[in-house]
């Protein structure tokens, strides 16, 4: 898969690029990128990209014809385009997954106030935004989304890393904890000790289901409507807050 960014500073994303599991991705060549200065694509010696916006208002706004002619330069109107803004949709871990099935994507990162309309309008097929706030950063709200992408394709990470990890069936992770067993006081639960896979399944289950119900309830009633949730998983519901919760009623057909 490659990532081609579309930046005003490429320093910050290529220090992503160059450490770490992407560097080895890159390495093996399962990964690849392109780092491109929209400021190349400038008409004057201050490599100007931006200006205040029509109609008024504070900040400045990025100039459409170094963007345009910087998606030009990676052929982007054969590729996925994606921009990164606040007012964009929820970015999800089933919308990373369907990214990562792409063989290329385009990413504009955002700065000031933002980017020309007719650039969004024109050349960008999703806008997404990666929480309800606001940053400076285009660039590191960028890398949200490619490390969340990349990670999911085949041979980067083990596919057994990926099983239950957050949001992987609708529920949050389970706790995990490594050596030494005892720390300040503190020891490793006795199951994981105990070498009983089934038990510690159990336990591993009944952790996930209490911290995504304490901190992310909503998970649980998306996973039950997508039928996500097993017989097990709603008894230990059951267990785990002394009440059954209703269920969503199947619709009678007319």
């Amino acid at each position: 898969m490659k990532f081609n960014v579309l930046t005003l500073f490429p320093e910050i994303p290529r220090a992503f690029f160059e450490n770490s599991i992407m560097a080895k991705a890159v390495e093996k060549g399962i990964i690849a990128y392109d780092l491109v200065n929209i400021r190349d694509f400038s008409f004057d010696k201050h490599k100007t990209c931006d200006d205040s916006p029509y109609g008024g208002g504070a900040g400045m706004l990025m100039l459409p014809e170094p963007l345009g002619l910087a998606l030009d330069s990676v052929e982007s109107w054969k590729k996925r385009v994606i921009y990164v803004t606040p007012s964009g949709k929820p970015f999800t871990q089933k919308l990373a997954q369907e990214l990562s099935e792409e063989k290329e994507l385009v990413i504009i990162c955002g700065r000031y106030e933002g980017i020309d309309q007719r650039i969004i309008d024109s050349r960008v097929d999703d806008e997404i935004s990666i929480g309800d706030y606001v940053m400076s950063s285009g660039e590191v709200a960028a890398l949200v989304i490619i490390d969340s992408v990349y990670r999911l394709i085949n041979g980067v990470i083990s596919s057994e890393s990926l099983e239950e990890e957050s949001y992987s069936d609708g529920l949050l992770e389970y706790p995990q904890y490594t050596h030494p067993e005892t720390y300040k006081g503190m020891r490793v639960p006795e199951v994981l000790l105990s070498g009983h896979h089934e038990n510690i399944r159990k336990w591993r289950l009944q952790k996930r289901l209490a911290k995504t119900l304490a901190v992310r309830p909503d998970l649980i009633d998306s996973a039950r409507k997508a039928g996500k949730l097993s017989a097990e998983a709603e008894k230990t519901i059951l267990e785990l807050t002394g009440f059954e919760v209703e269920k969503p009623k199947k619709s009678k057909r007319r």
